[in-house]
């Protein structure tokens, strides 16, 4: 039997460990794919890679900057894709304060001072408890340093240029799901009721004790939320 494709898009410094848990749960009964996040410079870019590499209809599951990617895929082909599940991330573009802190580390990394970046990210990256779980930031550490200084100045670029999808909302017919950590640092609920009213019908699923990263933070719980939504609408 075929199994059905899913293509997961993911978020800045991170690579195919942060979905190592997940992999190891779903492969069985569905042909995952990730798509590259390494090359682009701009979110179209991304999207339009993503698409040339992905089937002719499949399920997307992004995180955190992969939503943006998600949304611009939604936009491009949204008739391509099967059901879309939107992990950690948010539908406004960048504000001044954002771009600001942006600009930030682009002047840290082209100083070569990438690994402090690095090293300021992990507080809002994780839930505080987790800040001494040395397997977790071994993992986050080791993530940044395989993604590199260039690319993530490349990954920087995109996000900073992305366009407000907010917006597109309305237009996105495809089942939709919501995942959020509830110690998140980057994204709030307030960016999740926006993408709630925007998207009819689709849903939030909450996980406690959890910061940005749910799918190593909370594995279980996001592996068994995956897979009764994908098993639902395959």
């Amino acid at each position: 039997m075929t199994r059905p494709p899913v293509v997961m898009a993911s978020g800045q410094l991170l690579t195919s460990e942060a979905w190592g848990p997940q992999v190891a749960a779903l492969s069985v009964d569905y042909d995952l794919r990730l798509s590259d996040h390494t090359c682009d410079e701009t979110i179209a870019g991304l999207a339009q890679r993503l698409l040339a590499e992905a089937p002719a209809r499949f399920h997307l599951v992004a995180h955190a900057m992969g939503g943006f990617t998600a949304f611009e895929v939604m936009r491009a082909a949204p008739e391509r894709v099967r059901s879309l599940a939107l992990i950690a991330t948010l539908a406004p573009n960048d504000g001044p304060a954002q771009t600001e802190r942006r600009r930030g580390y682009i002047r840290l990394v082209e100083d070569g001072r990438f690994a402090e970046v690095v090293e300021e990210r992990i507080p809002i990256l994780v839930h505080p408890a987790r800040r001494q779980d040395a397997a977790l930031l071994a993992t986050v550490r080791r993530m940044a340093l395989d993604t590199g200084a260039a690319t993530f100045l490349r990954q920087q670029r995109a996000i900073m240029s992305r366009p407000d999808s907010r917006p597109s909302l309305e237009a996105i017919t495809a089942p939709t799901l919501l995942i959020r950590g509830e110690q998140d640092g980057i994204t709030t609920s307030a960016h999740q009721e926006e993408i709630l009213a925007g998207i009819a019908g689709a849903r939030l699923e909450s996980i406690a004790d959890c910061g940005h990263l749910p799918t190593l933070e909370a594995p279980i719980t996001t592996n068994r939320i995956l897979a009764d939504w994908l098993a639902a609408r395959s």
